[in-house]
């Protein structure tokens, strides 16, 4: 199980151009679809801890189901898998930069890649919106908190310990009616 983790988290690593939201989708078709290794459901939750975590969030959530699935050695293996494409990539690049970073071809393949880039994030947007189930009031939120960053521009930490404070309070007023109205009933 350990070898096939690696090899799983080595495909999305050398796979996936863009960053950690590119690997999104790619993520949740190994891990949901394909290894059944983590439910549709829960994968929201992993990529919320993900994000909220310092770090690439690739390599977060690589370390979450690593763990998830095989303890600590799940977590070194999946992380370890997730990381050494890219380091691998990066030492061939930065020994032979110098040499082909003015090579029109070469500038030409990195203008390619960005419209697939776009694509893969905002097909991991549409995604994580389809599986996240959101209701009318977390839908607002989300949307505000979007216009806040974006217009705004508000460091996202802000708006995640934000979202935390404001589900804390309405989960914490809603158990409290919940209560309230059961003891009532009770009584």
């Amino acid at each position: 199980m350990l070898l096939k983790l690696f090899i799983t988290f080595f495909k999305i690593g050398a796979f996936t151009f863009g960053g950690g939201f590119a690997m999104i989708p790619i993520i949740q078709q190994e891990m949901v679809e394909k290894n059944n290794w983590i439910k549709d459901e829960d994968f929201l939750d992993i990529i919320s801890v993900a994000q909220s975590a310092p770090g690439p969030i690739a390599v977060n959530a690589s370390v979450y189901v690593g763990y998830k699935i095989k303890g600590l050695p799940g977590a070194l293996v999946a992380a370890g898998g997730t990381v050494l494409p890219s380091f691998l990539t990066i030492l061939l690049i930065a020994i032979f930069f110098s040499r082909f970073s003015e090579n029109i071809i070469i500038q030409k393949i990195f203008l390619g890649i960005r419209p697939a880039v776009v694509a893969l994030i905002l097909s991991a947007i549409y995604g994580l919106l389809k599986s996240s189930r959101l209701n009318r009031g977390q839908l607002l939120l989300a949307l505000t908190s979007f216009f806040i960053i974006v217009f705004l521009d508000l460091n996202p930490i802000y708006m995640i310990i934000l979202g935390i404070a404001i589900s804390i309070f309405y989960n914490k007023s809603k158990n409290s009616s919940n209560y309230k109205s059961t003891r009532t009933l009770d009584d």
